[in-house]
């Protein structure tokens, strides 16, 4: 597990190489949001990013993040949390409760159940729509194709706050023509932002025009040790 120093290095180098990249392509790095993010990490791991200034989290799940978030979210009132893993429906009043971004907007039942349940609420959370890029069938996502339909519906009939467009690219692909549509389609369709690029390829994705990039390992270190810890 990361020590607090550790953690405090590898933000650093991250957002060094965020302005590094940025700079590249006549971009400012505060155009870039670092999502760092927090799955199977427990709290205390998470309590040394957030002395060390990082301030907007990633979790994939609901049932995790209901465990961790309430505490720390209370210690330190400027947190924003993002879903950045897939939402069952039957957590959609808790995920709308609990986290401040829903980035994985990903099929139409989804949209109308937090349209919905933000309504009731009061409650109204900027949303990304997932896209799957390489239209990969065990993927979840919309197809490139029927994006501009479905944010469409999501932005007229059920007035969710749409801001951008997210991706996962397929596993061992060269990131960059999914990056490249990704930014395409954001543009046609009015979108500001865009959450792209991991651990292995956010750098990348800066170059494209990423505005949040979601990063793990990176920061954090590996992930099999923090499973254990939460195990």
């Amino acid at each position: 597990m990361q020590d607090r120093q550790s953690i405090t290095d590898n933000l650093a180098r991250v957002q060094e190489e965020i302005e590094s990249r940025a700079r590249e392509v006549s971009r400012l790095a505060s155009d870039v949001t670092l999502c760092a993010v927090s799955k199977t990490f427990p709290a205390d791991t998470i309590r040394r990013a957030i002395a060390a200034e990082q301030r907007v989290f990633g979790e994939n799940r609901v049932q995790e993040a209901e465990r961790k978030w309430p505490e720390l979210k209370a210690e330190c009132d400027d947190i924003e949390l993002h879903l950045i893993g897939p939402l069952q429906t039957n957590k959609v009043r808790k995920a709308v409760s609990l986290f401040d971004v829903i980035q994985t907007v990903d099929r139409e039942r989804l949209a109308r159940a937090l349209a919905k349940e933000m309504a009731t609420a009061d409650r109204s959370l900027p949303c990304f729509v997932q896209v799957n890029t390489g239209e990969e069938p065990q993927k979840a996502g919309i197809p490139p194709a029927e994006t501009k339909a479905f944010v469409d519906l999501c932005r007229n009939d059920l007035e969710l706050d749409i801001v951008g467009l997210m991706c996962i690219p397929p596993h061992g692909e060269e990131p960059s023509p999914h990056f490249a549509l990704l930014q395409d389609m954001a543009t046609r369709f009015g979108l500001p932002r865009l959450s792209m690029g991991m651990s292995a390829d956010y750098s990348i994705a800066v170059q494209f025009g990423a505005t949040v990039v979601r990063v793990g390992s990176a920061i954090f270190g590996a992930r099999a040790t923090a499973m254990a810890a939460v195990e």
